[in-house]
């Protein structure tokens, strides 16, 4: 039953490149949508065949010194598919598959960022080089059982800092490296509201499976996760549309389905580890944080993150990383060492997780802006100079 779980997971997980994709889609003029729907359907073959290739191993064989795995198995030689892999209880090969998902999902996350802004060549190798230097070593440390950051303590249980902190500062230096500083100018691009809601509803169904599924079994944890992850995201919901309501005077469906995608983003990291009461605080905290910046804050930095994928991505999945210092307790998960504050665990696991959150902007930001200067200038004519015309969403 554990191996069918985790089989129906990983393709919950994979729904959520299409859902990102006509989700990113109801927002962009008709000239990008096409754009869009490509980049995020390229990366099943690009950063599939790259997972294939060399990802797994680096992110979950061996140890380099808590920070990477090992090329020892190129292709998969080596590796035993049919047996258990660690302590999961799991077919090696069916935990393959599930980690595969996150790999192709992350950078889809990101692509809208540059959206008719760069060649298929730059995006290409983009994705092959962060891919290899920052969401490989970073799974590793989160994730992987000889991980520094795992070892240390610090709580994520389905990608808080490994995808949405991680999508979000990557999709922050993309705009600010490719993009014009934000102008506004009053006026709107006019989006698609029934693909923003068709791509909300695909992924938060495929979010049942990136959440419970990192669970790994059908268990407690699974069917916790399962519903803080549906509270977080009504709360998130209703919280966005009390906010338009008070600062807009008015309500909209783009906003309603970005606050549960806040309240969805803000719950990953401590899914499994949080109560009822946890999640409903969690959601609500997510979209205030995600709409002060998505509303006010983006204005007056003039970034052009025009699809606020750190607005949504970054922002709520550092507000969600460090609520697993408040809100985890060992009554809902006995692997949790260290209680959240407001259980009485006091400030050791809060300080954890502001470790962890601090590690990942740092490590992203430095590598992402490195890969970024060398392709700009290896690459140059693969990136767009003609005028930003999407300043006025």
């Amino acid at each position: 039953m554990n191996v069918v779980f985790m089989m129906l997971s990983a393709i919950l997980v994979w729904l959520m490149v299409p859902g990102i994709a006509v989700f990113y889609s109801g927002f962009v003029p008709k000239r990008d949508v096409t754009r869009i729907l490509f980049d995020s359907f390229l990366m099943f073959g690009v950063a599939g065949l790259l997972w294939i290739a060399i990802g797994f191993p680096i992110s979950f064989e061996g140890n380099n010194f808590g920070f990477i795995g090992n090329f020892k198995h190129l292709f998969l030689s080596g590796i035993d598919l049919s047996s258990t892999y660690g302590t999961t209880g799991l077919p090696t090969s069916v935990y393959f598959l599930f980690q595969m998902m996150f790999a192709i999902l992350t950078p889809a996350l990101f692509l809208g960022a540059i959206a008719s802004r760069v060649r298929i060549r730059f995006l290409v190798m983009f994705v092959i080089l962060w891919s290899v230097l920052i969401y490989y070593p970073l799974a590793h440390i989160v994730w992987s059982s000889t991980g520094f950051l795992a070892q240390m303590g610090v709580l994520d249980f389905a990608g808080g800092t490994v995808i949405h902190i991680n999508a979000g500062i990557t999709a922050l230096i993309l705009a600010i490296t490719l993009r014009q500083p934000y102008k506004y100018t009053h006026e709107q691009v006019k989006g698609n509201p029934l693909w923003i809601l068709m791509g909300t509803v695909l992924l938060w169904i495929g979010w049942y499976g990136f959440n419970a599924g990192s669970a790994l079994a059908i268990n407690n944890q699974a069917i916790n996760a399962f519903v803080t992850t549906t509270i977080s995201a009504c709360t998130g919901l209703v919280t966005w549309m009390f906010l338009e309501m008070h600062f807009k005077n008015k309500t909209t469906l783009s906003g309603i389905c970005t606050g549960s995608i806040c309240g969805l983003v803000g719950i990953t990291p401590g899914t499994g580890y949080v109560t009822i009461f946890g999640s409903f605080i969690i959601g609500i905290i997510s979209a205030i944080g995600s709409f002060y910046f998505m509303n006010y804050l983006k204005y007056k930095l003039n970034l052009n993150d025009y699809l606020d994928i750190f607005g949504c991505h970054g922002v709520s999945g550092i507000i969600g990383s460090i609520c697993v210092g408040l809100f985890a307790t060992k009554s809902v998960d006995k692997s949790v060492i260290n209680n959240g504050l407001f259980y009485g665990g006091g400030l050791k696991q809060l300080g954890l997780q502001l470790f962890g959150v601090i590690f990942t902007i740092i490590f992203v930001s430095i590598v992402g802006v490195v890969i970024v200067t060398v392709l700009k200038k290896v690459l140059s004519n693969d990136i767009s100079i003609e005028p930003d015309e999407l300043n006025m969403i």
